[in-house]
């Protein structure tokens, strides 16, 4: 399947009623969660490495077919910020073994860097680049930026050359969609999109997750014509949402689901 569509977590506050059965006691959550979507990114690993058994958990909860991404802990990306890590990586992607072929992609998510700590893109990528020489072939790797001047040629071009997939976010500090593809964002054999909207503003008006409260319908059209084109090139979608973008995650998804649907 070329498009996978989840949520970022499979743990949402307020979901229970509104997504999840009433009765369903939280160690069932993920394998209800597989029945309705066939794929999750796991925000919980961006805190920690998971412990062996907790993986080992995931994969007996799932489904054959059912894929998980993952977010690199945070002490690799914002605290040592790529460099000097390697290690604590090579820890990282030999407990995620257990999942086998359920083993998505990798989000490498970074924070936005002030002009302090990097004055332009091309001294990011000289930054970022023994690390991403450093990764293995074999498992698919998204990379997040948050610097919105950032997304031009000399960083597609480094992302392309190492098969890295660039992340494409829905997100107050980024650019939208469309102008996202003017500038031919694919640089792997996948895309990585995550919606995940105006964490702070959404927060004035909720947290309880268990309903749409942002009416986003203009948004996902625009993604939905984006994906209809990247699917069209043969390139592989996952696509995640977070609660922050609307309200409640699962709808965002299946309302993304429909629009896609309508267009075939």
């Amino acid at each position: 399947m070329r498009l996978r569509l989840g949520t970022c977590s499979f743990t949402g506050a307020g979901w229970k009623g509104p997504f999840y059965p009433p009765k369903l006691r939280s160690t069932e959550y993920l394998t209800y969660y597989a029945s309705q979507f066939d794929t999750v990114e796991i925000d919980s690993t961006f805190y920690a490495t998971p412990a062996p058994d907790t993986v080992r958990a995931w994969n007996d909860r799932t489904p054959a077919g059912f894929t998980f991404a993952l977010k690199v802990p945070k002490t690799i990306t914002h605290e040592a910020m790529l460099v000097g890590a390697d290690a604590e990586m090579n820890e990282f992607l030999h407990v995620l073994e257990p999942l086998g072929e359920k083993l998505g992609p990798i989000l490498i998510q970074l924070p936005y860097f002030s002009r302090s700590i990097f004055p332009d893109a091309e001294r990011f990528i000289r930054h970022i680049a023994p690390f991403l020489d450093s990764l293995p072939q074999e498992i698919k790797f998204a990379l997040e930026v948050r610097n919105r001047t950032w997304i031009a040629p000399a960083l597609l071009d480094a992302l392309s050359r190492r098969g890295v997939a660039l992340a494409l976010i829905d997100h107050p500090s980024m650019s939208g969609p469309a102008e996202l593809m003017k500038q031919n964002p694919v640089t792997a054999g996948f895309s990585y999109l995550r919606w995940l909207g105006d964490r702070q503003g959404i927060e004035r008006m909720t947290k309880k997750w268990g309903e749409t409260i942002l009416e986003r319908d203009h948004e996902l059209e625009e993604w939905a014509r984006v994906s209809k084109t990247l699917l069209a090139l043969g390139i592989t979608i996952f696509g995640y949402a977070n609660n922050h973008y609307a309200g409640h995650a699962p709808a965002t998804v299946r309302s993304f689901k429909k629009l896609i649907e309508e267009m075939e």
